[in-house]
């Protein structure tokens, strides 16, 4: 059900015959951004692997190393788990195939099997993501009321937070239990050939099975919609402390500098926090909807959520590779140790084999001068 998309047309789900086709409108925007999504998807990918790496290797570091940013850190390894895949996936079903073929050579059981990979694996990741954000503004929001102080106490709040993001990890994946169960590969043989895809699961009609539609739901509500709530609510509280209780705390500590300066960096780390937890809602909530009347209105799935599906999928991936140019643009610590880290090392690197080019050249001349 969640990004990729990669049931859009497969053998199994493709339209409902007993479902009217979707509006003209969907429709022609399906076919049109069908035909650029393969190719923009793995760009954003490719950008979206190696800056989450970025983020990863910077966000370690010991000086950088901190309760916040080691949940990022968690978020970063989570969006290239879900981008590795949805690579071959765009270049076999989008650019070698087009998006409309309906082939043997497409569906073949081997695609058809790591499309059924791609789809439990997106479901995880984005699970593990979203609980994630929902931690880190729970745990943000309770740094604001309570600063930790101290090495003793910041290496405690590292720990918690490595427990946290650990059992957040092992929970979705339990929870998906439901949803490794429910997606199955079918076979359709046409004439003399055989295509295989992920079964329809006929979701908001008479033939639904319960575990089919018990598992959207939840996965709607558990996934989606209750962790877009928290973030809501823990939010809206951060950006109460940042903006009226921020102005008066700045206010009592402008007589202490040093007091006054972490104050200003912390606002700024809330906000830029924020500004992630914006981008999930935006993502994420819109999901939800879909998938909730997909699952209680009879041709929503087929007639709406699936000409949508590739938009929904694209919009995810810009999500997960985006926080790289969000955290370069907010933090100025973040911008300065990704310059020193790869920008000043290459240059030194090119500066080191310029000198070792010339000292060849040099040792060259002395041994033709001395023959």
């Amino acid at each position: 059900m969640d990004t990729p998309n990669v049931t859009s047309a497969a053998p199994g789900m493709g339209p409902d015959m007993n479902n009217p086709a979707p509006s003209s409108f969907l429709l022609a925007f399906q076919q049109w951004f069908s035909g650029v999504h393969g190719y923009a998807s793995i760009i954003v990918c490719a950008f979206g692997i190696c800056t989450n790496v970025f983020n990863i290797t910077i966000l370690s570091r010991r000086d950088m190393r901190t309760a916040t940013n080691l949940f990022l850190c968690g978020l970063a390894f989570s969006d290239i788990l879900t981008m590795m895949p949805y690579m071959p996936f765009a270049i076999h079903f989008y650019c070698i195939h087009d998006p409309a073929e309906v082939s043997p050579e497409k569906y073949t059981e081997g695609w058809a099997t790591f499309m059924l990979i791609s789809v439990n694996l997106a479901a995880t990741t984005h699970t593990i993501s979203i609980w994630l954000g929902v931690s880190l503004s729970v745990f943000r929001f309770m740094q604001m009321r309570t600063p930790v102080r101290g090495p003793q106490a910041k290496q405690r709040s590292i720990q918690q937070v490595k427990a946290v993001t650990l059992v957040v990890y092992v929970a979705s994946t339990l929870a998906m239990v439901p949803n490794y169960l429910t997606n199955k590969i079918e076979r359709v043989d046409i004439g003399n050939t055989s295509l295989y895809g992920l079964r329809d699961l006929k979701l908001a009609t008479n033939e639904t099975e319960p575990i089919a539609f018990a598992n959207v739901i939840s996965y709607a509500i558990l996934a989606k919609l209750v962790p877009c709530a928290l973030m809501v609510i823990f939010g809206g509280s951060l950006l109460y402390s940042v903006g009226i209780k921020g102005k008066k705390r700045r206010r009592r500590l402008s007589s202490t500098n040093s007091n006054c300066k972490r104050e200003v960096r912390q606002s700024k780390t809330t906000r830029m926090l924020l500004v992630v937890m914006i981008l999930f809602l935006v993502t994420e909530f819109p999901q939800g909807i879909l998938i909730l009347a997909s699952a209680l209105v009879s041709g929503f799935y087929h007639n709406v959520y699936m000409p949508l599906g590739d938009l929904m999928d694209f919009i995810a991936l810009v999500n997960n590779a985006i926080n790289f140019v969000l955290y370069c643009i907010m933090s100025q610590q973040f911008r300065q140790r990704f310059i020193d880290m790869y920008l000043k090392r290459t240059s030194r690197l090119k500066h080191f084999e310029k000198i070792s080019l010339n000292n060849q050249s040099f040792t060259r001349t002395i041994v033709t001068d001395a023959s």
